[in-house]
């Protein structure tokens, strides 16, 4: 029996093995639509697919509505402030210049036993060696007789300066016999119409007969005491130093 004839191919369509298409192109951005049909085996078509796509227009740059802000470098400004501190040039502390002797002794007499006034110029007390006298101004022997004698021109008691006072040792009354027994500590008390002064004692020294820096002025109230030494003799001259044990008198403007 002959084969069933076949039907004849289309066009080379099957020959290429495409489905019959139908394409719908729309410029512009109109929808494109295709159409499948079946396979080149003749089985039933697939159901038509649509296809959906977006043709962008032309190039057009469109500003964004929202503003982008511009990228924030925080700088703080810099701010120049004057300066307001002020140096204050403060002169150092002035310190008074300390008080000095407002006298100066006079020079030794020249005639050690000539005449001078008696002037009785208060007392001298000394308790460790007994003594009770008064005080007369002047050192020559002729005054000495009477009693310690303050040296002209030394300081007054109780004042700044060296108060300079002397006696006899062996002789009319003796008052400064024993001036080789007092020790550092023990008290001189000098009284004066100023006043009442109690000195003591701060060392004893042994020097010559012409050691007269024993009388120089000091810037403290101090007070020296002197007479020959070894007793009985003019080869040497014993010094008591004293020191002022209460606040000096200031001296009068």
């Amino acid at each position: 029996m002959d084969p069933a004839p076949t039907p004849p191919r289309r066009d080379g369509l099957r020959r290429a093995g495409l489905g019959a298409a139908v394409v719908a192109i729309v410029l512009a951005g109109i929808e494109v639509v295709a159409f499948t049909s079946g396979d080149d085996d003749g089985e039933t078509p697939v159901a038509a697919a649509t296809v959906t796509t977006a043709v962008p227009p032309a190039s057009t740059t469109v500003a964004s509505a929202t503003p982008t802000a511009a990228p924030t470098t925080s700088t703080s400004p810099t701010t120049t402030v004057p300066s307001t501190s002020s140096t204050t040039s403060t002169p150092p502390p002035t310190t008074p210049p300390p008080p000095l002797q407002i006298t100066r002794p006079v020079d030794p007499p020249p005639d050690p036993n000539g005449a001078e006034p008696l002037t009785e110029v208060g007392s001298i007390s000394i308790p460790k060696i007994g003594l009770d006298s008064a005080m007369f101004e002047g050192i020559r022997l002729t005054t000495l007789n009477h009693g310690p004698g303050h040296w002209p021109g030394s300081a007054a008691p109780g004042q700044v300066g060296n108060v300079v006072v002397a006696g006899h040792r062996t002789s009319h009354g003796a008052q400064f016999r024993h001036l080789d027994q007092l020790v550092p500590g023990d008290v001189v008390t000098f009284t004066t119409p100023d006043g009442v002064f109690d000195y003591t004692v701060v060392e004893t020294d042994i020097v010559g007969p012409d050691a007269l820096w024993i009388i120089d002025p000091s810037d403290t109230p101090t007070a020296t005491l002197f007479a020959c030494h070894p007793p009985g003799s003019t080869r040497q001259r014993i010094v008591v130093k004293l020191a002022l044990l209460q606040p000096p008198v200031q001296p009068a403007a």
